[in-house]
């Protein structure tokens, strides 16, 4: 097992403040942000120091129905190579659904998605996560994901299905008491009885990130101070087992670098205190290993009913994703206030994540450029990334008329053009933007 240290989310925004704080161990980088034959300078320079790169993946969706693509786990597998890393991270999620194996329309969540803990979810991930293994050159280690929404019908706890789960593959965990505590807000779910359940001697290393509470619900925002209640389940873990590492992540809304340190400082105090309560324990035996919930026979017979597993699996996913992005009906078991809040937060992410890929779209369209963009995405469902989110958002607004004629639409319909492909669509169709329904686009 990797010993890594004390580290931090390294992100473009704050390249500099990172190699300049003392006492970083280790910086853990978004794979699908690294081109590997071009890294970034700052990166090869924490390389040069000794300081150790994790790519951490977003998404693979091994928890979806399909099996892991090919091209996604190359991708992964060559940026782990290019920063020489000791191991990779992804996430217990699903972030696409529908296609061939459920004849449905192929969706795409542009978020983490959470995955039914139910024996056909399972047999699924299992296998998807062993495929994933197969096809990197370094170990695997999957994290825990916060979730606004509950499954229906659930069959084990968190701590029993991940512990099955890492039984199975022999896969490490990455384990987010951020996430833990989301959950514990959202879904009622202890913390601590999640970590007693786990297997601790799984635990390839923990993030800890800030969130915010609205309306009785916990967003996982990444762009706020880590809280006390995170940090007191960091030291309850802490206190049960020291992991190889600890890292700070922070995406959105950056602080001044002093504040930053602050918060890898409340971070090593929290794991202090942790193993200060192993020590008053006689340093704890090693913690007992929780019972097994499956059977070789189990396993067994699920490689017999893969296929099968992956299909009901399919369908269920499909309609939920399609009831969060593409207005369907909710499915029967799902509390639909919640599904409503996530469908919300999918759209402003889209939202987010498009300003950032096309800033100049919240330039060109000003204050108004959020509100049209959340509007279009509650009906229209991202079909190719988001760099193609963008472009379809740009056309639809343009073909529905909301957009009056003036400096705002021109700048629009020449960005569009310069960016929609080598063969881009006769300007005459956006030409005839006034003679097209007015209603394609609600206000």
């Amino acid at each position: 097992m990797t010993l890594l240290g004390t580290g931090i989310g390294w992100r473009p925004e704050i390249a500099d403040a990172v190699e300049h704080m003392p006492g970083i161990d280790w910086v853990e980088a978004v794979a699908e942000n690294i081109c590997p034959g071009h890294l970034p300078e700052s990166l090869l320079r924490l390389r040069e120091r000794g300081v150790t790169v994790v790519p951490h993946g977003v998404s693979l969706g091994l928890g979806g129905a399909d099996r892991p693509d090919a091209e996604r786990l190359t991708a992964l597998a060559e940026r782990a190579e290019a920063l020489g890393s000791p191991l990779v991270t992804e996430h217990i999620a699903f972030v696409r659904a529908g296609g061939p194996l459920t004849a449905t329309p192929r969706l795409e969540a542009g978020h983490l998605l959470p995955v039914p803990r139910t024996r056909d979810a399972l047999d699924v991930l299992c296998e998807n996560v062993r495929i994933a293994q197969e096809s990197l050159p370094v170990p695997l280690a999957v994290e825990n994901i916060a979730a606004l929404i509950a499954w229906p019908g659930e069959e084990m706890t968190e701590g029993q299905f991940l512990y099955e789960l890492a039984d199975r593959t022999g896969v490490r965990l990455l384990i987010d008491v951020a996430n833990l505590h989301t959950n514990h807000v959202n879904r009622g779910e202890d913390p601590a009885k999640a970590l007693a359940e786990l297997p601790l001697e799984a635990i390839a290393y923990v993030h800890v990130a800030g969130g915010f509470e609205r309306d009785g619900v916990w967003h996982d925002s990444h762009a706020h101070p880590v809280p006390r209640p995170v940090l007191d389940i960091l030291t309850d873990l802490t206190s049960r087992v020291a992991p190889p590492g600890v890292l700070l992540e922070r995406d959105e809304n950056f602080p001044e670098p002093a504040e930053l340190e602050r918060e890898l400082e409340a971070l090593r105090d929290a794991v202090e205190a942790g193993a200060r309560q192993r020590g008053a324990e006689d340093q704890a035996e090693p913690a007992p290993e929780a019972a097994a919930t499956g059977t070789a026979g189990e396993s067994e017979r699920s490689a017999v009913a893969g296929d099968a597993a992956r299909q009901r699996l399919g369908v269920a996913q499909a309609a939920l994703l399609s009831a969060l992005v593409a207005g369907t009906p909710v499915p029967e078991g799902f509390d639909r206030v919640r599904l409503g809040v996530q469908a919300r937060a999918l759209a402003a992410k889209r939202a987010d994540v498009v300003a950032k890929l096309a800033p100049e779209l919240p330039l060109i369209l000003g204050a108004g450029y959020r509100a049209a963009f959340v509007a279009y995405a509650q009906g229209h469902p991202m079909r190719g990334g988001y760099r193609q989110d963008a472009l379809d958002f740009a056309e639809r607004l343009l073909l529905g008329g909301q957009l009056a004629e003036g400096r705002a639409r021109r700048e629009l319909r020449r960005w569009w053009l310069d960016r929609s492909g080598p063969a881009p669509r006769p300007l005459s169709r956006l030409g005839r933007v006034g003679q097209v329904g007015r209603s394609l686009i609600g206000p």
